[in-house]
């Protein structure tokens, strides 16, 4: 049975997730963040796997050696590029700490571990649940994809920014990109040629009326606007990147349908418009029912730690959609909030750091006990 004194140690979970956050490591570049985690992980006799995703970088997996893990903590070490390169360190104002990752999500990775950390102590040995530290969430979420490739585990818990709010429920993700194609021209000579901005601004509005018209609860970002030119001339491309978040049921094949559409009857009333619409990322949404023996164990947990038990839906793109998509039953479940992610002031109240490790050390232990 899990021991009832057990706790977390405040002092190291802060002085990781200070660590983590001043090392630079966005999606790429996260070589140097892994190598000091498994160097401080070292130290304490883990079972540590480098799983290679390219020739650079790797996962970082704690998977205890014969046992049939049947949960598995998943955080991204990842993040976006800085806002400004020469402030995105750790700071503190009160109980905040402010930083680059702070919420998305170094600060549910260093969580976590200080979870697995403290229940080894405990318990003497790793405990039965998992541990996956990956890359690349942020960009092409190669870690995970990785991560599934070889390995699987019937439930996850990833700790993406939810306010400690349990998400049962995904949105589901589109990524478009939109190109337009003109002929490229002297500046002077721009009256009559045709120009691939022009031709872009006159489609993006009846792209944004499809939006509004057929899918209102859709939330529509419109990320990167790019055009060829190089100097004085008629840009003879431009290109539009999409992002796309729609709630788990909606039916994104027939939105792909639709959209495909709207292109082909821009063409049909313009037979020079050159236009291609590409989908380059498509993830459905899912939502987990909120019953059943594995769902009373969180909501103990939950319990347990003063916690109320109110599922909310997670809005943004994942690893989760690629979990669920091999089989693993993802709960989002991690400190800070979704609002703060990807901002110049990201924070994360290092309260809800110490609750989120006490919540993660509590599932392992109480796990264990069922498991073994």
């Amino acid at each position: 049975m899990a021991k009832p004194n057990c706790d977390i140690q405040p002092h190291r979970l802060r002085r990781l997730v200070q660590r983590m956050i001043n090392i630079y490591s966005p999606s790429g570049k996260e070589k140097e963040v892994l190598d000091y985690l498994h160097g401080f992980l070292k130290r304490y006799d883990l079972p540590l796997i480098r799983q290679p995703v390219d020739e650079r970088r790797y996962n970082l997996l704690i998977i205890p050696p014969e046992i049939d893990a049947q949960l598995v903590l998943v955080g991204h070490v990842d993040t976006v590029s800085a806002y400004d390169l020469e402030d995105f360190g750790y700071e503190e104002q009160g109980d905040e700490i402010i930083g680059l990752g702070s919420a998305d999500m170094k600060g549910g990775c260093a969580a976590m571990i200080e979870a697995y950390l403290s229940a080894h102590q405990v318990l003497g040995r790793p405990p039965a649940g998992a541990l996956a530290l990956v890359v690349g969430e942020e960009e092409e979420g190669d870690g995970a994809r990785r991560l599934v490739r070889d390995h699987h585990f019937p439930w996850a818990v990833i700790g993406e920014p939810t306010d400690l709010k349990p998400g049962l429920s995904h949105f589901g993700y589109l990524e478009i990109a939109i190109i337009t194609r003109g002929k490229r021209r002297h500046a002077s000579l721009a009256s009559g040629s045709r120009n691939a901005v022009v031709a872009m601004l006159h489609l993006l509005p009846r792209i944004t009326q499809f939006w509004q018209e057929g899918w209102p609860e859709a939330v529509v970002n419109i990320r990167d606007l790019n055009t060829s030119s190089g100097g004085f001339a008629v840009p003879d491309r431009c290109e539009v990147w999409l992002d796309v978040h729609l709630p788990p049921a909606t039916a994104l094949g027939e939105i792909t349908l639709e959209l495909e559409q709207l292109v082909a009857d821009g063409r049909s009333r313009d037979p020079d418009l050159d236009v291609s619409l590409r989908f380059t990322e498509v993830h459905s949404g899912y939502q987990i029912p909120d019953r059943g023996p594995i769902l009373d164990r969180f909501r103990e947990a939950f319990a347990r730690n003063g916690l109320v038990w109110v599922p909310t839906p997670f809005q943004s793109h994942s690893d989760a959609n690629q979990l669920w998509s091999a089989g693993i039953k993802p709960l989002l479940l991690g400190p800070g909030r979704l609002e703060k992610a990807h901002s110049a002031d990201e924070s994360v109240s290092f309260a809800q750091l110490c609750q989120a490790a006490r919540l993660y050390l509590d599932l392992l232990l109480h796990w264990e006990d069922r498991e073994r």
